[in-house]
C-alpha cells in the first residue's frame, strides 16, 4: 500500500457521510463543530465556501466543477452567495437531511427542490481519528479549491451517480468514490504553486528511491530497518540513498521511521487495551523500557502517562 492510501485508511474513523443538494438560491447552511476533512462540490450553479472560524479569511466561489477541501476549522458556511445569511445551522458531522434548505427528499441522499435553476451541491464529510489523522490534516491549509478539470469532474459525476442509488455495497462504493475524488483533488492541488509545503511532501511521494523507501516503512514498520537494507532494498549505495531521501523528505530515513512509529504507537495507546510492552513490539521495540523513551522523547509524556491523559 502506498503512503497516501496508508494514512486515508488508518486515518478514517468511520464510513465518510455524502449527501447532495439540489436548491434554487438563495440558501445558505453553515457547519458547527465541523468534520475534520469535508470535501465540498459545485456540480452546477454556483456556491461559496466561508471559514466562520478566521473572519480575515475572504470567502471562495465555487464554479460548476469546482472542488473544495475543508481542514482545521470548527465552523465554516456555504452558501449560493457569501451575503446570504445562514438559513440553518448543521452540528457535528450530520448530514444535511431535510433541515433549512433541504427539507424535500428527492433521492436517497439528495434534498432540495430540484427546480430549474438550482444549486448542485455534493458533500463528502470525513471524521478522522487519532495522529494518523492529524499527520494527513497538517498537509492541507485550512481551505484548499481544486478547479474544474477533466479527471475530477469525471469522478464527480460518477460520485453524484452513486449518490442517489441504493443498492448493496452502495456504502462501499459511496466512501471508495469519495476516495477517489480525494485523491484527485490533493494530486491537482499539489501541482498549485500555492501548494509548496505539500508539493514537496507529494514530490517525495513520486520519486522512484524515496516513494518506494517511504512505501516500504509504511508497510512494515515494526522491521529493524537500517539504512543500508533499505538502500539496498531500492538499489542504491547507502550514501547515495541517504541524501535523496532526507533531501526529498527534509529528515534523515531513520528519523522518519521513528517519527511514523510515535504515530503509530499514539494511536495503539488510545485506541487499543494492549500492554505498553505489546505496543512497543508492533512498532518495532523488542525492549518496552527504550520504547518508553523514545515515546516520552516525542510526546513529552511516558506512554501509561499519554494513555491515561486520553482516557
Amino acid at each position: 500500500m502506498d503512503v497516501l492510501s496508508d494514512l486515508l485508511h488508518r486515518a478514517r474513523a468511520s464510513s465518510a457521510l455524502v449527501r447532495q443538494m439540489i436548491q434554487r438560491p438563495p440558501w445558505s447552511m453553515a457547519f458547527a463543530d465541523a468534520p475534520a476533512l469535508t470535501v465540498v462540490a459545485a456540480l452546477g450553479g454556483l456556491a461559496a465556501v466561508r471559514l466562520d472560524d478566521d473572519p480575515q479569511a475572504p470567502p471562495v466561489r465555487l464554479a460548476a466543477g469546482d472542488i473544495a477541501l475543508i481542514s482545521g476549522t470548527r465552523r465554516y458556511t456555504i452558501a449560493d452567495d457569501p451575503d446570504t445569511p445562514p438559513q440553518v445551522v448543521i452540528r457535528s458531522a450530520a448530514p444535511f437531511d431535510r433541515v433549512g434548505p433541504c427539507r424535500q427528499s428527492l433521492a436517497p441522499r439528495t434534498y432540495g427542490d430540484g427546480l430549474p435553476g438550482a444549486t448542485t451541491l455534493l458533500r463528502g464529510a470525513y471524521e478522522l481519528r487519532g495522529d494518523v489523522g492529524e499527520r494527513l490534516l497538517a498537509m492541507l491549509p485550512p481551505l484548499a479549491v481544486v478547479p474544474a478539470g477533466p479527471r475530477t469532474r469525471a469522478a464527480l459525476d460518477l460520485l453524484a451517480a452513486e449518490t442517489t442509488q441504493e443498492e448493496p455495497g452502495q456504502d462501499a462504493v459511496l466512501n471508495r468514490l469519495l476516495d477517489l475524488v480525494l485523491v484527485l483533488a490533493l494530486r491537482a492541488w499539489c501541482a498549485r504553486p500555492q501548494a509548496a509545503e505539500l508539493r514537496s511532501w507529494y514530490a517525495a511521494l513520486t520519486t522512484p528511491v524515496v516513494g518506494e523507501a517511504l512505501r516500504l516503512l509504511h508497510e512494515d514498520p515494526a522491521r529493524r530497518w537500517t539504512v543500508a537494507e533499505l538502500a539496498a532494498q531500492v538499489g542504491q549505495s547507502r550514501a547515495a540513498f541517504a541524501a535523496r531521501f532526507s533531501a526529498a523528505v527534509g529528515e534523515p530515513p531513520l528519523t522518519y521511521l521513528t517519527g511514523w512509529r510515535m504515530v503509530l504507537a499514539a494511536d495503539l495507546l488510545r485506541d487499543t487495551e494492549d500492554t505498553v510492552a505489546a505496543v512497543a513490539r508492533s512498532v518495532g521495540y523488542a525492549d518496552a523500557f527504550a520504547f518508553s523513551v523514545a515515546f516520552k522523547r516525542a510526546r513529552g509524556l511516558s506512554p501509561s502517562d499519554w494513555r491515561r491523559l486520553d482516557c
